[in-house]
């Protein structure tokens, strides 16, 4: 679902839990699946992040922080899922979907 949400991979930061959320009013949650709900900006419709709610867990795009100095490119999840038609030549981290389910299971 993230592919289709953004157009692409998502590009996020795990921030874990340690998230300050200003303007509420404006934001809209869209419960995606039974552990996760995505949150987009009711005014420009901006992605906001992506929430897994058992541990709840935030993941923001990273293209919503202005300096992208200390972001560093460092997984890629659901990699069996991912489409053909592109690589990414940085070496990183790399879970399956069944990794990843594992991973938040225990």
């Amino acid at each position: 679902m993230c592919q289709k949400w953004g157009g692409g991979p998502f590009m996020s930061i795990d921030c874990k839990n340690d998230i300050d959320i200003v303007g509420e009013e404006n934001i809209t949650l869209y419960r995606s699946s039974e552990w996760a709900e995505r949150a987009f900006c009711k005014v420009c419709g901006s992605h906001l992040f992506y929430k897994l709610l058992s541990p709840e867990t935030y993941f923001v795009p990273a293209a919503l922080f202005d300096d992208s100095t200390e972001q560093a490119f460092v997984a890629q999840i659901y990699i069996d899922n991912k489409p053909s038609y592109y690589s990414f030549a940085e070496k990183t981290i790399v879970l399956t979907e069944q990794e990843i389910v594992d991973l938040y299971n225990t």
